[in-house]
């Protein structure tokens, strides 16, 4: 009887497992399906601004360089729609929040098309699949580890903060050693970040129930949560091998 009991136990421990791998795919399916279009938009409308002279000027004066008040809100905004999709997450509905990432995306395709302005089409080619190497081998990883990346977090974390501060003193340094130094450690910082966040949605996702109103609210912030791996590792990498005009 005993026997029976502990095979049956296991059959049910066993279909969990099953379940529980099954959720976190479909979780994960849609947490990429989100970012892929958000990066598709930003990628779009980049390349879009980039290339229309009246569409730049409204960014900014492409006689003097100078930044229009428009440049300055394109820059900052993002910034402020992040903070309000996180600290709002609870309050705001699925859609609601779908749409605030469609708007950010937008706004950071306005920003990033000053990238075209600094670096040669082709080194920015080359870059973005570089990262989309980069980032997928270590989407692949953080999925498939057994080890906890729990604690690699908090460290990636810490660093990040701290060249964040150090970019901030750089800008009024100038030192290009330094800004070198920053380019690898943030490169180094999103490549595992990338890791650690694909097995925290993955957890998440072994727990969510399929379809719900939170669970797809937590898949579009996951997908924000990898975009910004992704940009970040990008603009790092550009940093370093990106061929300048």
């Amino acid at each position: 009887m005993d026997k029976l009991n502990f095979n049956y136990n296991s059959d049910i421990s066993q279909e969990q497992k099953v379940d529980s791998a099954s959720m976190a795919k479909s979780f994960l399916s849609n947490v990429f399906t989100y970012m892929a279009g958000a990066l598709s938009i930003t990628g779009i409308i980049a390349y879009w601004f980039a290339n229309s002279e009246s569409l730049l000027s409204l960014l900014v004066n492409t006689q003097t360089g100078g930044m229009s008040m428009l440049g300055y809100v394109v820059m900052f905004a993002p910034f402020i729609f992040v903070l309000v999709m996180s600290f709002s997450f609870n309050r705001l509905s699925s859609f609601t929040l779908l749409l605030l990432f469609v708007v950010y995306s937008a706004l950071m395709g306005m920003s990033l098309s000053f990238i075209f302005l600094a670096y040669t089409a082709s080194s920015i080619t080359s870059t973005f699949f570089i990262t989309a190497g980069t980032f997928g081998a270590m989407a692949v990883l953080g999925y498939t580890t057994q080890q906890d990346l729990t604690k690699f977090g908090g460290i990636l974390t810490m660093a990040l903060i701290g060249i964040i501060i150090a970019m901030v003193v750089n800008m009024f340094i100038g030192s290009s050693t330094m800004d070198y130094i920053i380019s690898i450690l943030g490169v180094l910082i999103f490549t595992g970040l990338t890791a650690y966040d694909v097995q925290k949605l993955k957890r998440i996702g072994s727990g969510a129930e399929y379809g719900t109103e939170s669970t797809n609210k937590l898949a579009i912030m996951g997908a924000l949560s990898l975009y910004l791996d992704f940009v970040n590792l990008f603009l790092f990498l550009l940093r370093l091998f990106g061929d300048r005009r």
